[in-house]
């Protein structure tokens, strides 16, 4: 029996395994700058209007806003690839990876939001969810489809005798599963 969709043998767990610590050193990275209390003489109110941040920034002129918008690009960037490296499947439909990575990519910068609430000097800001999901979903298009047919390209060459399909030894039948025969409750 074939394992569908992954890679087979060591290479499969060196991705995974690296790609699993290597998400969870960025989550710790993110978790550590953006958790962190500010020590500021006001704060900026809530921003929870759509695109409203990224129109002040915008209206600041191009130079003054690349720095912030680039920013919110990239904090999440990197989970666009780390999501599907932790999960290590190599034929899977381009977009069902695409629309998972993008959900979870929204939902860890929300959950970041929120804990945000409960940190002095930090506020929430509704364009830095878009900014870091669009950081996500833009990484993840421009890595990991190649890295998929790379991976698979190198799998063909290999030759089916190296052990590129990983098989799973059953169980050999031992006969029949021994029955207890029904024993009588006393009255």
């Amino acid at each position: 029996m074939q394992r569908q969709g992954s890679i087979g043998g060591s290479a499969a767990i060196r991705i995974r395994v690296t790609g699993g610590v290597l998400l969870v050193a960025h989550l710790a990275l993110v978790a550590w700058l953006m958790l962190r209390p500010l020590d500021v003489p006001w704060v900026m109110p809530p921003n929870l209007r759509p695109l409203a941040g990224i129109r002040a920034d915008l209206a600041l002129g191009w130079p003054a806003a690349v720095r912030p918008l680039g920013e919110g690009l990239a904090l999440l960037a990197p989970l666009g690839v780390l999501l599907p490296a932790a999960h290590g499947r190599l034929t899977v439909s381009p977009l069902a990876s695409l629309l998972r990575t993008a959900a979870a990519g929204a939902l860890i910068s929300l959950g970041i939001a929120l804990l945000q609430t409960g940190v002095p000097g930090r506020v929430v800001d509704v364009d830095s969810l878009l900014l870091n999901t669009a950081g996500v979903i833009l990484a993840h298009l421009a890595v990991v489809p190649a890295g998929r047919a790379w991976l698979r390209r190198r799998d063909a060459r290999e030759p089916a005798a190296a052990g590129s399909a990983v098989t799973v030894q059953e169980e050999l039948c031992q006969g029949r599963t021994p029955t207890i025969p029904r024993v009588g409750i006393a009255p």
